[in-house]
């Protein structure tokens, strides 16, 4: 049966890293004649998403609620290296991402091409650039999606926030949508320091379920009480989720 499982997550991983190679360079080929855009690049990871991410992991998400119609600001909780597939497939933002991701292969093109914002978190110019880069964005009629937990969490609620994010919002008056995700089985949360068993029993499991909720928008000029509404809403949905998942906590 091991064997079998590790089979499955290797063919599975073929398509997922092939496909990724595969579409950057049509997409490649297709700007000769269509100039680089975000919009466009959003839609290069919209059709990945659709056709292979989500149907060859086989990821049946429950979603609640809908995106905001204006540029915003996208706070959630982090849970997988699946977050951003499951996310973006219904929200067109740029993602500030962990410089580490930068280093792996095939991701880190893919990442860069349709639309991500590295960050050192242990680097102060880093961070400010970061925040700096956030706003340009933002100010261009863009949205942002951040994890302010800055890694993985594993536990029932959110680690503590970052507050760099929720300084900006507060300064600019820029509006935060809370999203809260959550899979059916512990086993689905990634854990970085277990890259290899978890890679395979992600990649090599029959389905994922995974739920998706998504708040009202959310204002204040207090970068404290910004934090603690869009956490609160953050735990308040995660506890809800998992009340019908016995598997998960």
């Amino acid at each position: 049966m091991k064997l079998i499982l590790n089979i499955v997550a290797l063919i599975r991983g073929l398509i997922v890293f092939g496909s990724m190679l595969g579409y950057m360079l049509m997409y490649g080929i297709t700007r000769i004649v269509k100039k680089h855009n975000a919009e466009a690049a959003f839609g290069l990871r919209r059709i990945w998403i659709n056709t292979i991410g989500l149907p060859v992991l086989n990821i049946h998400v429950e979603k609640k609620g809908e995106v905001y119609d204006k540029p915003a600001i996208y706070i959630g909780n982090h849970r997988s290296f699946a977050d951003p597939v499951v996310v973006c497939r219904y929200l067109d933002a740029f993602v500030i991402a962990k410089a580490e991701v930068a280093s792996y292969p095939i991701i880190n093109k893919g990442a860069e091409l349709t639309g991500v914002i590295w960050v050192n978190r242990n680097d102060k110019n880093s961070r400010k650039e970061t925040r700096s880069k956030l706003l340009e964005i933002w100010s261009q009629g863009y949205n942002v999606l951040v994890f302010p937990e800055g890694t993985v969490g594993t536990d029932p609620t959110t680690l503590p926030f970052k507050m760099g994010t929720f300084i900006e919002a507060a300064q600019n008056n820029i509006p935060i949508v809370p999203f809260a995700i959550e899979f059916k089985s512990k086993k689905d949360l990634w854990v970085i320091k277990q890259f290899i068993p978890q890679y395979v029993y992600q990649f090599s499991k029959w389905k994922t379920s995974a739920k998706f909720y998504i708040g009202e928008p959310i204002l204040d000029n207090d970068p404290e009480s910004l934090k603690s509404k869009t956490q609160s809403w953050i735990d308040t949905n995660l506890k809800e989720m998992q009340k019908d998942w016995s598997e998960v906590f």
